[in-house]
């Protein structure tokens, strides 16, 4: 874990330290070292649970894809993030990059914390650069709010988390996620037990985020920049399924009365944000809507607590990860040229920028889960195990896969056919840098369908 851990704390010194023409080499090919070296962690037998085990920090088969997701988008938003924060001074480029790398490193702690308090410390502390980023480098004046939307609903959520979490400790003496499992199952059906147990659960459904606690999830995604709305996509939304899969297992007894009205506010986002996706304007704020969609499933999921719904939620959100972080960069492509986010207005993009059409329909398939991509192995063993719980949720996950396809082609054709907006017509060409990063994107969703056993979380 050091090995990861100690070259993400050298980026900070290379940041302040390197010379202005080389800090942006110097820092992607150092970072894109560490995503490299990342990839280890896959190499180690499963069977044996935690490994690179340490006082603190440990992997094991569902922390391991996160902890990878988070070191390989750190490169991949620095290569998104070069060209609009080339023309700023070089202090406020060296601080985004040392945000980011600050970031990755909270949520390298957070996905390998073998300690709940830990976990609760990191969680909590990923906000400070999120919201950084967004209120600092977003492009409108409507970022303000949109922090504050996050932040207070972030926080809102998370302070019973930790009220819960002391509770926990009282009773059983441990905050160990290796050994709490062991000691004697607390939960009861009192009022006190139930109201806990909602405490507990209400952080990580705010950050997935649950429709109803969803607001300020599509704010936040449209004022980021493009690293922003990256990293909240791919990884930040992961942090409340992961802990969400860590500790249901303390609340069992329980789980099985309280959960139904969650998965029902799940299952009904699924329908309500696809209808809302169908007739949005903005660009950005559709793929942000499809998140809220995507992230319902995986709710729905990790509440039925059956192993294929744990397996299908985990393969889910590292395919969601990579294909909404494609989708923002492609978004933000286009909003370079155009700049404009209304898909109205730029429109007919193919003919101009014909490439980037093949990247666009490749991650629109990829969204509306094409076979044999891995966000349809997440998506059938979802359908199945909630079918297998209930035999009605068909209904609902069914129209939720058909707005899903009906909103994926819409973004696609509308964004890439049609005729030309007349300020689209003298765009600049695509670059090799824009290429690249789209590649990073979608060539491991490609390779994931060879080797799908990687994600397949703690059923391996």
């Amino acid at each position: 874990m050091l090995k990861v851990l100690l070259p993400t704390l050298m980026l900070i010194p290379t940041i302040w330290l390197s010379k202005a023409s080389w800090l942006w080499s110097s820092v992607l090919s150092h970072s894109f070292c560490i995503a490299m070296i990342s990839l280890t962690w896959f190499c180690t037998p499963s069977e044996t649970g935690s490994v690179f085990l340490s006082q603190y920090i440990a992997t094991d088969p569902l922390s391991t894809p996160l902890l990878v997701l988070s070191c390989w988008l750190l490169p991949l938003m620095l290569i998104a993030s070069q060209n609009h924060t080339s023309a700023e001074p070089l202090p406020r480029q060296r601080l985004y990059m040392t945000l980011l790398v600050t970031l990755q490193l909270f949520l390298i702690l957070a996905f390998g914390a073998t300690e709940l308090i830990l976990f609760y410390v990191m969680f909590e502390a990923t906000l400070v650069p999120t919201l950084l980023i967004i209120t600092r480098w977003g492009n409108q004046p409507d970022r303000i709010n949109a922090g504050t939307y996050f932040l207070f609903y972030t926080l809102a959520g998370s302070m019973p988390l930790l009220v819960a979490l002391l509770v926990l400790a009282n009773k059983t003496g441990t905050l160990s996620i290796l050994t709490i499992h062991f000691s004697t199952n607390m939960a009861s059906t009192t009022m006190g037990d139930k109201l806990w147990w909602a405490a507990c659960m209400l952080a990580f459904l705010v950050k997935m985020p649950l429709y109803g606690a969803h607001l300020w999830l599509p704010k936040a995604h449209v004022e980021a920049p493009v690293a922003g709305s990256m990293v909240l996509a791919a990884v930040l939304l992961k942090l409340g399924g992961y802990g969400m899969i860590r500790v249901l297992p303390m609340l069992e007894p329980l789980t099985e009365q309280l959960s139904y009205p969650f998965i029902l506010l799940a299952l009904w986002g699924v329908i309500m944000t696809g209808v809302i996706c169908l007739r949005q304007t903005d660009l950005k704020s559709l793929i942000a809507y499809s998140s809220v969609s995507h992230m319902g499933l995986v709710i729905a999921a990790i509440l039925v607590q059956s192993p294929w719904g744990l397996t299908g939620a985990t393969i889910l959100m590292i395919a969601h990860g990579l294909t909404s972080s494609s989708l923002f960069c492609l978004a933000n492509t286009n909003y370079e040229r155009t700049h404009t986010r209304t898909l109205l207005l730029a429109r007919g993009l193919q003919v101009v920028l014909p490439l980037m059409a093949t990247w666009w329909f490749i991650a629109s398939l990829a969204n509306l889960a094409l076979p044999p991509l891995p966000n349809l192995m997440g998506e059938l063993m979802i359908i199945t195990s909630l079918f297998n719980w209930a035999p009605w949720t068909i209904i609902i996950t069914g129209l939720g896969t058909l707005i899903t396809a009906a909103y994926s082609l819409y973004m696609f054709l509308t964004t890439q056919r049609g005729p030309n907006s007349s300020h689209v017509l003298a765009l600049e060409p695509s670059h090799t840098r824009e290429h690249l990063l789209i590649t990073l994107h979608l060539v491991p969703l490609l390779l994931l369908m060879c080797k799908p056993e990687l994600i397949w979380g703690l059923t391996t």
